[in-house]
């Protein structure tokens, strides 16, 4: 017996809207909408990662402690595009080998985009 991570799911006051973002930055459509108080996107491969965005009477607060990490082949032509997209630059770090960048979505959950090789 075990378990697997079924789904990844972001509480938030609009799930739609906060899916809306999503799916374009991630290339991926709405798979279920319940009555728009829980939405589940498509995976962009078989078996990948699922996102679910669950509404929530209470505002966020504070810095979450859970977040998306993503790779790219461009780093700075994808965060350009999810700027874009409505997502905001945070900050850039970088260690010896591996730099990436903190951005967060339009409601302020924060991620990080990072290129492929590190």
């Amino acid at each position: 017996m075990g378990i697997e991570l079924g789904m990844i799911t972001i509480d938030c006051a609009d799930p739609r809207a906060l899916a809306a973002f999503w799916t374009k930055a991630l290339g991926v459509e709405v798979d279920q909408d319940h009555g728009g108080e829980f939405l589940i996107l498509h995976p962009k491969v078989e078996n990948g990662p699922v996102l679910g965005f669950q509404r929530v009477p209470e505002q966020r607060a504070g810095k979450n402690r859970v977040h998306l990490d993503f790779g790219t082949d461009d780093r700075e032509k994808e965060v350009e595009r999810l700027i874009g997209l409505g997502a905001k630059k945070l900050d850039e770090q970088e260690m010896p080998g591996f730099a990436w960048t903190v951005l967060a979505d339009p409601v302020g959950n924060e991620f990080c985009v990072a290129t492929h090789s590190g």
